[in-house]
């Protein structure tokens, strides 16, 4: 038999700053082509000459990860799984000018060193002594649903009783700029939220989100994970299969979902995946997300945080509501969250009240 698998501590620091009680009564709407995250000070955390050294994704996946376990009361995890879409781009930025500027002479190998995708989670390795299992997933818009698969397999099985997940990207001047350039993220000047988008593109932005996840209940827990599944590819018309084989293999009705977050970003193409799945769900409250962290390739485990903010707290803050007008409800016991980018990597997380 399976174990349970809780979350039990969350770290955050996005475009809203981090994580606290407060967060979702203090966030704004984004409206920006690209929203760099609100850091906090890393004083304390991390000495002032390897701030100087790290890029803005190792110092907010240091300060998230160490939030997080401070939570959850853990010390060192027994693992470490992350996931990210670009990694330490604006390192790989920073040599690939070097190499240009420079002829390919002369060259600092810091920068080389600190571009790999797992640098993230081997600098939280070195900075807590940890010596225990430590992968990344690079996946595209699935890294983080990979790790978190990853994550549930170490504790289900009971090879691990502490695991320490997170998702982690960055913003990176000329990697934005050719994504920009392709249509990707919107230009610059341009100032659309998700629910007024007309022109190409989406808004960008960066962050890092880590849980604290562990086979048993403590009182810092946020909620039980239930499952996950990922799908490469799906037209609009098998989002209902894709949706009813995940529900059917975890004995669940559609009416038994209370709530549906869903990865709206403003793009029409994107989002008819979402309004397909959400006619599926009809008795389920919609509420969405990217409006508040913006999309880069992991941002999907910011909804997994305001998922968890809702079970735990047992209240929906008003600025996650899909709708304005929305059925009153007392109690959120099942959320499920759906995320796409592109058509492409699809995934379904289900998470419990505990």
């Amino acid at each position: 038999m399976k174990k349970s698998v809780f979350i039990n501590g969350i770290g955050v620091v996005t475009t809203q700053g981090v994580w606290r009680a407060e967060f979702f009564s203090e966030v704004r709407v984004l409206d920006h082509a690209i929203t760099p995250a609100d850091q906090p000070s890393y004083k304390g955390l991390i000495s002032p000459g390897a701030i100087r050294r790290m890029s803005r994704g190792m110092k907010m996946g240091i300060y998230a990860a160490q939030q997080a376990l401070a939570e959850a009361s853990v010390t060192i995890p027994d693992a470490i799984v992350t996931g990210t879409g670009l990694g330490c781009s604006e390192d790989s930025d920073k040599f690939l000018r070097s190499l240009w500027e420079n002829e390919e002479q002369f060259l600092t190998p810091t920068s080389f060193i600190q571009s790999t995708h797992n640098t993230v989670a081997a600098q939280i390795a070195l900075q807590l002594q940890c010596k225990g299992y430590n992968v990344t997933y690079v996946n595209g818009g699935i890294s983080f649903e990979s790790a978190l698969l990853d994550a549930l397999l170490l504790l289900q099985t009971g090879e691990e009783e502490h695991v320490l997940l997170g998702g982690v990207d960055e913003i990176a001047e000329q990697t934005y700029a050719f994504l920009q350039a392709a249509g990707y993220i919107k230009a610059d000047g341009i100032q659309e939220t998700v629910k007024n988008n007309v022109s190409p593109g989406v808004n960008y932005a960066e962050g890092a989100q880590f849980f604290s996840m562990g086979a048993s209940r403590m009182t810092s827990s946020y909620a039980e994970m239930i499952d996950v599944t990922l799908q490469n590819e799906l037209e609009v018309s098998e989002t209902a299969s894709f949706l009813q084989d995940f529900l059917v293999a975890n004995n669940f009705r559609p009416e038994d979902i209370d709530a549906v977050i869903l990865g709206y970003n403003g793009d029409e193409k994107d989002d008819l995946f979402y309004n397909a799945l959400q006619q599926e769900l009809p008795l389920a409250t919609p509420l969405y997300y990217k409006h508040l962290s913006g999309q880069y390739d992991s941002c999907s485990a910011f909804g997994l945080a305001a998922a968890a903010f809702v079970l735990k707290y047992q209240t929906v803050p008003p600025i996650l509501y899909w709708n304005e007008k929305n059925p009153p409800k007392t109690t959120w016991k099942n959320i499920l969250l759906y995320n796409q980018y592109k058509g492409k990597d699809h995934s379904l997380v289900v998470v419990r009240a505990c």
